[in-house]
């Protein structure tokens, strides 16, 4: 009993050692530190500027910028028309050929009219006969000789054979197809001695020295476009070449399916380089503002429905700022930057990474000044840009607009007034 007493106590005492050792060791005071020369700052209390928080920072500038929407359409004539006869015959004669020019009233298809013709002649001949009935008559009853009844009978027969000479007539001219306006023949689906139906396609002629552009807008931008503005048009198969279009007419009716309003404009095509059928990619183009303020849309801090940023105003020293939280109103945004309309000046300096470290207004700040390296790389390009030869840039310049396309095209047609030009003035009015 003894013995086991004695372990106990050398167990308790080795226990309550331990324990002390270990409470020393996390409370041991720190090994001081060797001074270099520099007072340590009391404890609690911030050293200066190394303590600041870091943030970037971008001035507002003063651009240009544009109030447009994007949108998809296609090209189509001004005018456009399948010529298809409206009786049967067989062709006798074709007076065009594919891609021609063709005036209004010439000439394109004659069928067989041997048949309308005579039919013609005889209308003609019994026409003669119940004139020269009728005007003997009418001398006749004048003398008594016969009754008024039979002057009735002659004037009606009269009116029968002129209408019969009217429907030959008619019945003949419907033989020649002509031209409705000028324009450009495609590629005919006849030949000579060819039987046509009434109704069959024979050729199509285009009017393509205006183009029109359909497109159509979200039913938001209604209240903004508006006749007579412009819109720019980008061709997939004209890469590099913008055409103008002026907005000629508004569709009133929105699309209940796709809440969208339908939109027309026109493009002087007199050099006959666009087609009907293309595939455009329009930027209908609101207005535009020469000085409008922009920030990179980094800056914008939301919260609770409003737009704030941070700026950045002189603070004690040339190294720190103090930082400010302002409200902003912001306009028209683009990939990367916004418009901002009231709460900033131009040259004042915002907050675009860090926001999250600026924990209140009045807080000094330290900018970090990313630009330095990539405006040295850019001095170093401008420079090495101005020594290199003139021939550089000249040789590339071509490339992007080869002068062999418009050598290819036809010959254009710049006699008579811009197609698109009685509209847009119209409208402007």
């Amino acid at each position: 009993m003894a013995s086991k007493a004695i372990y106990t106590v050398v167990a308790a005492a080795g226990i309550a050692a331990a324990s002390g050792l270990a409470w020393w060791y996390q409370h041991k005071p720190a090994a001081p530190r060797p001074d270099n020369g520099q007072a340590s700052a009391p404890a609690g209390q911030a050293s200066g500027p190394s303590r600041a928080p870091a943030v970037e920072v971008a001035r507002v500038e003063v651009t240009r910028i544009t109030d447009d929407a994007q949108a998809v359409g296609s090209l189509r004539s001004r005018q456009s028309v399948v010529l298809r006869p409206e009786v049967s015959g067989r062709v006798r004669q074709l007076n065009f050929r594919d891609g021609d020019r063709v005036r209004r009233g010439q000439l394109l298809v004659q069928l067989d009219d041997q048949l309308p013709l005579a039919q013609v002649q005889q209308a003609q001949a019994e026409l003669s006969i119940a004139q020269a009935n009728h005007k003997r008559n009418q001398e006749l009853v004048a003398q008594g000789f016969i009754s008024q009844r039979s002057v009735d009978e002659s004037a009606a027969n009269l009116q029968v054979s002129q209408a019969k000479l009217s429907l030959a007539r008619a019945t003949a001219a419907r033989l020649r197809i002509v031209a409705p306006f000028d324009g450009i023949a495609g590629i005919r689906n006849i030949s000579v001695g060819d039987y046509l139906k009434d109704g069959a396609d024979i050729v199509n002629i285009e009017d393509m020295d205006a183009i029109f552009v359909d497109f159509r807008l979200p039913e938001r931008f209604q209240t903004k476009v508006q006749r007579g503005q412009t819109a720019y048009v980008d061709l997939d198969a004209l890469p590099g070449r913008k055409y103008a279009a002026v907005v000629q007419a508004i569709d009133p009716l929105v699309d209940a399916n796709g809440r969208s309003v339908g939109i027309r404009a026109c493009i002087d095509n007199r050099h006959l380089q666009l087609r009907p059928g293309m595939f455009a990619r329009i930027t209908a183009v609101f207005g535009e503002r020469d000085s409008a303020r922009v920030i990179p849309e980094e800056a914008i801090v939301p919260q609770a429905g409003r737009q704030f940023v941070i700026r950045l105003v002189d603070g004690p020293d040339q190294d720190t700022r103090i930082a400010q939280r302002v409200e902003v109103k912001v306009g028209i945004r683009r990939p990367g930057r916004v418009e901002i309309l009231d709460g900033l000046q131009p040259g004042d300096m915002v907050v675009t990474a860090g926001q999250q470290r600026v924990q209140k207004d009045g807080m000094p700040v330290r900018i970090v000044d990313l630009s330095r390296p990539a405006g040295a790389a850019a001095s170093n390009g401008a420079a090495a840009a101005r020594a290199a030869p003139a021939s550089g840039p000249a040789s590339a310049q071509p490339a992007a607009a080869p002068a062999g396309i418009s050598a290819r095209q036809p010959a254009p047609r710049l006699d008579g007034p811009n197609p698109c030009l009685v509209a847009a003035t119209a409208a402007g009015r």
